[in-house]
């Protein structure tokens, strides 16, 4: 759907109350990772806070934040590891947080990711619920945070802020504040370099946007009276299809018969095609904006990004691409995939390394699959566009191969079939199913940062 200016959002207090319970079930799990990385790291007489907040990245964050860009690190090999690589909007919140709190840049670092990591739980419930209903988006929260490197959730890495700025982008994007939405879009570009997906949602949104306004001769890109009400109700059709087993696609909501009344609906749906239903009591209509409006948030979208690469360029002295060769010193570009296809067939030169393999295999064969899935359920285009951005940049980039996990954290749409598959499961089933999960996320995430970790 890209009719984003017709659909109805929850206002902002009743929103924070039907997020509570994924918030609190995102809080335990993570709480639960905590503990046993706690218990696993006390018992290889290692810190886990250090494990959080000073090594790989966080430490160069850290860097960042007390002495500022300038710092790098040169190899035998010749690579030149910079600095300059980081993007500086986590360092600034480290540096503000030292400054008004008694705490260290480390410290200050894993509270900004702790704060950003439930920010991003409540953007990705308010998506979900926006497209599928409630269930639905407790489910996707819960998801997000079992996710085999849910840990990295809690570090002092940029991966919870920019999925924090990312997912309320989207969500002000499918409301329709345009204005909101590129400005959430700038400060993910400040982040980190998939920014560009967020960037890449808003104006593709907004070209269609233009492009239907002209094509209906509407400056306004108001629909006709027999599209309008289907598209009202978009928001929450998915949550019946939940109710009465259909495949979660947010765009078929019933118009022959009343729709089946489900316990987490706060809207009543009308059959009718031929009038806008009034909204429900803490549901609003979002208003429609005006082109001026949707081209200054397409306008602020890139500014972040783009500011941040060109300061890099004329700091190094090296032009607009100078950012480009900062990357390329840490061995990090985009080859289409060449080279993490070379490092995944490598893995069936000997036996106990093809079971890795195949595995590496399987994980993406899931991963195009529910992309493929979103794509046939007909998810908002702004969303197909951010998660295949996310994608591509994730899987077809040559950086360092045990990262990749962690670079699609921030794909959290793709995630969206498979809440919606839990959400139709009976509330013990799918309680008992995400609590395996997160015992298993918590186990995994103690073992891997004890061993090799996050790059």
């Amino acid at each position: 759907m890209t009719d984003l200016e017709t659909r109805v959002a929850p206002a902002h207090a009743p929103l924070l109350r039907r997020a509570a319970p994924a918030l609190l079930g995102y809080a335990a799990v993570r709480a639960l990772g905590l503990l046993v990385l706690a218990v696993w790291s006390a018992a290889r007489g290692k810190s886990a806070s250090t494990l959080l907040t000073a090594r790989w990245d966080s430490l160069w964050y850290t860097r960042v934040a007390e002495l500022g860009y300038g710092y790098e690190v040169r190899l035998p090999n010749g690579d030149v590891h910079s600095n300059l690589a980081f993007f500086p909007l986590l360092p600034w919140l480290e540096r503000l947080l030292h400054a008004v709190a008694p705490v260290s840049y480390a410290d200050a670092g894993l509270v900004v990711a702790l704060l950003s990591s439930l920010a991003a739980a409540a953007g990705v419930f308010a998506v979900a619920d926006l497209v599928y209903g409630r269930r639905a988006g407790v489910c996707a929260v819960l998801l997000w945070a079992v996710l085999p490197v849910g840990i990295v959730q809690s570090m002092a890495y940029s991966e919870s802020l920019f999925t924090a700025l990312a997912a309320w982008s989207l969500y002000a994007l499918l409301t329709g504040r345009w204005v909101g939405a590129g400005l959430l879009a700038a400060f993910a570009g400040l982040t980190r370099p998939v920014g560009v997906a967020v960037v890449a949602a808003v104006w593709v949104a907004g070209v269609l946007s233009f492009v239907r306004d002209r094509s209906t001769g509407d400056s306004h890109g108001a629909c006709d009276a027999e599209h309008a009400p289907a598209q009202e109700r978009s928001a929450h059709a998915g949550r019946d299809q939940i109710t009465d087993g259909a495949q979660g696609t947010p765009h078929a909501p019933h118009t022959n018969a009343p729709p089946t009344p489900t316990s987490d609906s706060s809207a009543a749906n009308t059959p009718a095609v031929t009038r806008v239903p009034s909204p429900a009591p803490g549901v609003q209509t979002a208003p429609h904006p005006s082109p001026t409006r949707r081209a200054l948030g397409m306008a602020l979208a890139p500014l972040g990004a783009a500011g941040y690469v060109l300061w890099v360029g004329r700091h190094t002295g090296r032009g607009p691409l100078g950012y480009l060769d900062v990357q390329a010193g840490w061995r990090n570009g985009f080859d289409g995939g060449y080279a993490f296809a070379r490092f995944v067939a490598d893995k069936f030169t000997s036996f106990p390394s093809a079971l890795a393999g195949a595995g590496l295999i399987i994980g993406v064969a899931l991963l195009i699959w529910l992309y493929v899935n979103g794509v046939r359920a007909r998810q908002p285009v702004e969303l197909l566009v951010y998660t295949g951005v996310v994608l591509a940049l994730a899987l077809c980039a040559s950086s360092y191969f045990g990262s990749k996990p962690r670079l699609l954290l921030p794909a959290f749409p793709v995630l969206l079939p498979l809440a919606c598959a839990l959400a139709r499961l009976r509330t013990s089933r799918s309680t008992l199913a995400t609590a395996g999960l997160a015992v298993a996320s918590a186990v995994y995430g103690a073992f891997w940062l004890n061993g090799s970790g996050p790059p």
